[in-house]
């Protein structure tokens, strides 16, 4: 009975230590947890899809089964092997991915946009490498039966055009079934996808058959915007398309002298916003540019690029938006924009994800009340307290 009761004593202490040792495993697993998996639901959780209504002089709003939900984001940058870091890639890819999977499963879009520049080191990717950075893209950026994802080209997946060589485009265009000049309609609306890079002007191989491209979809979706008793010889033979006003889509944006007229949390930095832009690199020349719009007349164009948000006007009534980066190694507070689109509207509402400054902030903090811990556990804190305690005795006593 007493060589019982005496083990009872000698465990006591080891069995506070493993309690004790239990709450920190808890504590420490508990924010890991909320700060890398929790934290994308509960932000995300708050972004809602924008109404829109059915047409310019109607009042009602157009059915959910009528309107198509388009998630568009941008600049997502894959780190390749020659510069990415591997804890960088790790933890930017982890980001993206769970941000990524986390909107999808929340906010079940119809399709989602992503506007160039998937790679970081596309246009200097060897086979191997590429092959890698397919599978990486594909395991980050997997998507239900229900949701379409439909990818742009930029510059860093095929380089500049004077990095750009038939074989980088023909590599990615066999991977995302992509093409400059392609028309995707869903729902009645007109999406044209562009090769911004090809768009120099030069004459290259590359930009001929993309330009031409171009010019027959221009053809084609004018004609199906004649009204029906308008006779033209010229459209006769041409598959009509729906008689609705496309939305282009490309990595550049079209030409703006600066980011000067640019506001929003998610522009470019004060420093950076009347830095001029240079033509046929980080925006479109100013031909480029007329072209795009004379032979299409968009009703929206959406870009990236810049890796920061931009709302600019083109002839006074074509918005264009640029989103902003996907990827928190371009930005503090990426986000993407949510669309709810008809055939003769849209409305479009932006949707950040976590503030990196602020995961930060809750590593920090919990990591100095973890230490906070561990010296009350071990009594490391009670002198102090024992001489505060002793100075307010000493004060009550005089």
């Amino acid at each position: 009975m007493l060589s019982s009761s005496s083990t009872t004593v000698k465990n006591l202490p080891l069995k506070k230590r493993l309690s004790f040792l239990l709450k920190l495993v808890c504590f420490v697993s508990s924010v890991l947890i909320f700060c890398e998996f929790l934290i994308y639901y509960v932000v995300i959780f708050q972004c809602r899809w924008p109404e829109v209504k059915g047409g310019a002089h109607t009042g009602k709003k157009e059915t959910s089964t009528s309107v198509l939900k388009a998630i568009i984001l941008a600049d997502t940058h894959l780190l390749g092997e020659i510069k990415g870091h591997w804890l960088d890639k790790l933890r930017r890819e982890w980001q993206m991915e769970r941000s990524f999977q986390t909107a999808v499963w929340l906010l079940q879009p119809d399709i989602v946009f992503i506007l160039g520049d998937v790679f970081d080191e596309g246009k200097w990717s060897l086979p191997q490498a590429w092959a890698d950075d397919v599978r990486r893209f594909r395991k980050m950026f997997k998507y239900p039966v229900s949701t379409e994802l439909v990818v742009i080209v930029g510059n860093h997946d095929i380089g500049f055009h004077y990095e750009m060589t038939t074989y980088k485009v023909n590599r990615f265009e066999k991977v995302f079934n992509f093409t400059s000049g392609k028309l995707i309609t869903r729902k009645g609306i007109n999406f044209v996808l562009v090769n911004s890079v090809a768009m120099e002007g030069d004459g290259c191989a590359v930009c001929r058959t993309a330009e031409a491209k171009l010019v027959a979809l221009s053809h084609r979706l004018n004609c199906s915007q004649q009204k029906p008793n308008h006779s033209n010889k010229r459209c006769s033979d041409v598959g009509k398309l729906p008689a609705s006003e496309p939305i282009l889509l490309q990595h550049y944006p079209l030409y703006r002298k600066s980011d000067a007229e640019c506001s929003g949390e998610d522009s470019a930095p004060p420093e950076e916003k009347n830095i001029p832009f240079k033509e046929k690199y980080d925006v479109l020349s100013q031909e480029a540019s007329q072209k795009l719009i004379w032979w299409f007349h968009p009703r929206l164009i959406l870009s990236g690029h810049t890796h920061s948000a931009c709302e600019v006007l083109h002839a006074g009534k074509i918005p264009e938006i640029s989103v902003p980066s996907f990827s928190w190694r371009n930005r503090n507070n990426p986000s993407f924009i949510m669309g709810s689109i008809t055939p003769t509207d849209f409305s479009l509402q932006k949707c950040f994800l976590p503030y990196e400054s602020r995961v930060f902030t809750i590593y920090c903090a919990a990591g100095a009340l973890l230490v906070i811990l561990i010296l009350a556990h071990f009594q490391l804190l009670t002198p102090p307290f024992y001489f505060a305690q002793r100075l307010i005795s000493k004060h009550k006593a005089v």
